[in-house]
């Protein structure tokens, strides 16, 4: 098979994901499957988690780093992803490169502008976060140093155990005993995540229309997949409307 024929086979297979709109423009479809909103929503959940465990709780604070994630994490990482990608691009030439990279550059100005006004006027230790974080946005997506860090531990480090702590620096400028154990729990749902998805996803490269063997593992892991991330959703949901007064 072709490079260009294997591109439009992944396409294909990417816009039936389960967290792909059927309807639409196919620009429209790409870009919220580009997003990858549950696996997103997991890392905005982890954040907010973080504010709660910090005690003190300010709304706004909590609506920032969770702005802060979507835009660094949701919007560009996922744009990098599709960038820096080895193989052909997932999400075939919907979008340019170029388009990618403006894509990526303005997510992050406004995910560092937020940043950078609380790490100034609140939060300064935000700051040391913001650096790994920032780090990470390229090196795992890119696959910087030989893909050194485009690995599970680190995906569940980067994605999982620091937006946990980037909630609770925000709030209190600290980290508390129950906000570690917190980043601890969240990297282990991220490790379980990242170990379902990458054998889901060479299941559904390895071929257009599966065996019976081969759809009955892709169902199980989408299972897994969708209860993860939407039971992770929930729990921050749930927490944080523990603490409306």
């Amino acid at each position: 098979m072709t490079q260009p024929e294997s591109a439009a086979v992944e396409l294909a297979g990417r816009k039936a994901e389960w967290f792909v709109p059927r309807f639409g423009p196919e620009r429209f479809r790409v870009l919220t499957g580009l997003l990858f909103l549950p696996y997103t929503g997991m890392v905005l959940a982890f954040a907010a988690i973080g504010s709660v465990m910090a005690g003190t709780l300010h709304w706004q604070r909590v609506a920032a780093i969770v702005v802060i994630y979507f835009f660094g994490l949701g919007v560009a990482a996922h744009a990098l992803d599709a960038i820096g990608s080895k193989r052909v691009k997932p999400w075939g030439t919907v979008f340019s490169m170029r388009e990618l990279w403006l894509l990526t550059l303005a997510s992050l100005v406004v995910a560092y502008s937020i940043a950078v006004y609380y790490i100034v006027f609140h939060s300064p230790w935000l700051g040391s976060l913001a650096i790994i974080e920032g780090f990470f946005v390229f090196a795992y997506n890119l696959e910087w140093f030989s893909g050194r860090f485009h690995t599970d531990g680190w995906f569940a480090f980067s994605w999982g155990f620091l937006p946990v702590l980037a909630g609770c620096l925000i709030q209190i400028n600290t980290l508390t005993f129950q906000a570690l154990l917190a980043a601890g729990a969240m990297a282990l749902f991220s490790l379980i995540e990242i170990k379902a998805s990458r054998p889901y996803k060479e299941l559904k490269r390895a071929s257009a229309v599966p065996d019976a063997q081969s759809k009955e593992l892709m169902d199980r892991y989408e299972i897994i997949l969708k209860c993860v991330s939407l039971g992770v959703i929930l729990l921050g949901i749930g927490l944080i409307i523990s603490r409306i007064r």
